[in-house]
C-alpha cells in the first residue's frame, strides 16, 4: 500500500508538521507537484486524515488530568451509544475509549484544579446515562506521548 516515497513523506510530515509544502518537498526529495499528488492520494485513501493543531492544555491553566474507568449497565439497549453521545458534550472530556470486558469505557478528563474537577465529576460525569460504576485514576506524570508512527 505504501511505497518508500510515501513513507518518506509521512516521516517528514510527522517530524515537522508545521513545514510549508515547499520545505516538505525539499526534505522528501520531491518536486512540489509530485508531493502534492502524493499527499492528495494519501488523503483519498484515508491514510492521511488531516492536519491538526496540538494545544498544550496545561499552558491554558488545566493542571489536573484524571482517567475514569466506567462500567455501564449493559442490560440497557443502546447504553454505549447514549453514554458516548452524552460524554462527547462534556468539554472537559478530551478522550473517550470503549472496551470489551469489565470496564466498558475510559474517559480522560481535564480540569483547572481539584475544585473544578469535583464540579465536573459531580455535575457532568455522574449524570451521564447508564453508568453503574466509576473508578478514578489520577494522572501523576506523562511518561510518553507520541503519536508518530514507526514508518
Amino acid at each position: 500500500m505504501l511505497d518508500d516515497t510515501d513513507r518518506r513523506i509521512l516521516r517528514q510530515m510527522q517530524a515537522a508538521p508545521e513545514s510549508s509544502a515547499a520545505d516538505l518537498a525539499e526534505r522528501a526529495g520531491l518536486a512540489s507537484a509530485t508531493l502534492s499528488r502524493r499527499i492528495e492520494r494519501l488523503r483519498d485513501t484515508g491514510i492521511l486524515r488531516g492536519v491538526r493543531a496540538v494545544i498544550d492544555w496545561q499552558v491554558l491553566g488545566y493542571s489536573v488530568e484524571v482517567s475514569l474507568r466506567i462500567t455501564l449497565d449493559k442490560s440497557q439497549p443502546l447504553a454505549f451509544e447514549s453514554f458516548a453521545a452524552a460524554a462527547r458534550e462534556v468539554p472537559e472530556v478530551i478522550e473517550i475509549q470503549t472496551f470489551l470486558g469489565q470496564v466498558d469505557a475510559r474517559l480522560s478528563v481535564i480540569a483547572r484544579d481539584m475544585g473544578h474537577y469535583q464540579q465536573v465529576y459531580r455535575h457532568r460525569i455522574l449524570t451521564l446515562p447508564h453508568i453503574t460504576d466509576v473508578d478514578a485514576l489520577m494522572h501523576v506524570a506523562r511518561v510518553k506521548t507520541d503519536e508518530s508512527l514507526p514508518l
